[in-house]
């Protein structure tokens, strides 16, 4: 009971936290600039966004584990378009009418992705 007048003063609730839930977000943010690695960003977020939906349903969190669940979709959606942007060209260079010969294909492999480019090519051997 209170006397008239006064209010009981309440400390604000803060968010409970969930090291799943940071977990998430730290993943999805690593996992965009680590799809250059190989496509390891894919991996990274594909965990983080298994955590973020974990995270999510214990209610532990879950501000932050959106968060997370947000930017591993983000990433997923970035890796997504780059192999698919990937095996669109090198289905372009597949296309014997396009190449008919092995060489004309390497040619435009090593046109289309230069990293792949072998040290030593049948052209510059003497």
């Amino acid at each position: 009971m209170t006397v008239p007048g006064y209010r009981l003063h309440h400390t604000p609730v803060r968010e409970q936290r969930s090291g799943m839930a940071t977990a998430s977000l730290v993943l999805g943010l690593i996992g965009l600039p680590a799809l250059l690695l190989c496509g390891l960003g894919m991996v990274l977020a594909l965990v983080g966004l298994v955590l973020g939906f974990v995270a999510a349903s214990r209610n532990a969190g879950r501000g932050t584990a959106l968060a997370g669940i947000v930017s591993c979709l983000v990433t997923l959606a970035v890796g997504a378009a780059g192999v698919f942007w990937l095996l669109s060209q090198a289905a372009e260079c597949a296309d014997p009418e396009r190449y008919p010969t092995d060489a004309d294909r390497q040619r435009c492999v090593e046109r289309e992705f230069p990293f792949a480019r072998s040290g030593a090519t049948p052209d510059a051997i003497p």
